[in-house]
């Protein structure tokens, strides 16, 4: 079974945290990771820096600006992880956009994440209908999982397609904005939060956007399985560096 699936399991709602690979520093990836394990963090994100992330903030455009200028790349990001299996047992997710997949070549971008042993892939520009037709066989055949994103303005017949196609969890996106350019939750999110939960889908859903502390991540789990947190994550480590992790982490539960 797909790490993804058994973690979805646990009785417990989950935290997961995005950084951006080759932020702060281009050497920092794998540090990073096994600190966000050893303090607690159920499932992590990591960041495929592109020079034109669309649904990102300043924040996270910033961190993979400056992690390009570092040197990070597709290839680069690989070799990092190669061995990552031998200390990390929580599962692992690449998030991206589809060009540097495209261009790398999407079965063997697909293949090398299954040497690797990560477990998942978010690419918010891969459209629902050109994953099905061109792509789906290759990430099933290498066991990787593809998480949709959904947010208030997506039709509830849209949110059945996407629940019937995907088989791990759904970035419910808490609001229609950017990463990071908000702070905590209004009436408008709440009801989108229940309206998701009444929909009674097969696949649990954890949310994102806007979510920095712990008042916000009770918020975000009421009514989902857990939610993910990135540009707080990444604001921690620019103002404290990556030797406070465990700080930052403790105060999110």
């Amino acid at each position: 079974m797909n790490r993804i699936n058994k973690k979805m399991q646990e009785d417990k709602k989950l935290l997961s945290l995005y950084f951006t690979a080759g932020y702060p520093e281009l050497n920092n990836t794998v540090k990073i990771i096994e600190d966000l394990e050893a303090s607690g963090i159920d499932m992590i994100e990591i960041g495929l820096p592109f020079s034109d992330p669309l649904a990102d903030g300043p924040t996270i455009q910033n961190s993979s600006t400056i992690a390009l200028k570092n040197g990070m790349t597709t290839n680069l990001l690989f070799e990092q992880l190669k061995d990552i299996r031998k200390t990390v047992s929580i599962p692992l997710i690449v998030m991206g956009y589809f060009n540097p997949m495209l261009q790398y070549g999407v079965e063997a971008f697909c293949k090398k994440c299954a040497e690797i042993g990560i477990d998942g892939l978010i690419m918010p520009d891969l459209p629902l209908a050109v994953y099905q037709d061109e792509y789906e066989a290759i990430f099933k055949k290498y066991n990787l999982k593809n998480i949709f994103l959904i947010t208030p303005q997506t039709s509830d017949e849209r949110i059945k397609q996407i629940d019937e196609a995907s088989d791990a969890f759904i970035y419910m996106v808490s609001s229609a904005s950017v990463t990071g350019s908000k702070s905590g939750f209004g009436d408008e999110q709440t009801a989108y939060f229940k309206r998701i939960a009444s929909m009674q889908l097969k696949n649990p859903q954890i949310v994102g956007f806007g979510i920095n502390n712990n008042e916000t991540f009770t918020q975000a789990t009421e009514g989902a399985k857990g939610a993910i947190i990135g540009s707080a994550f990444i604001k921690h480590l620019t103002e404290n560096g990556v030797n406070t992790i465990k700080e930052f982490v403790q105060k999110i539960r």
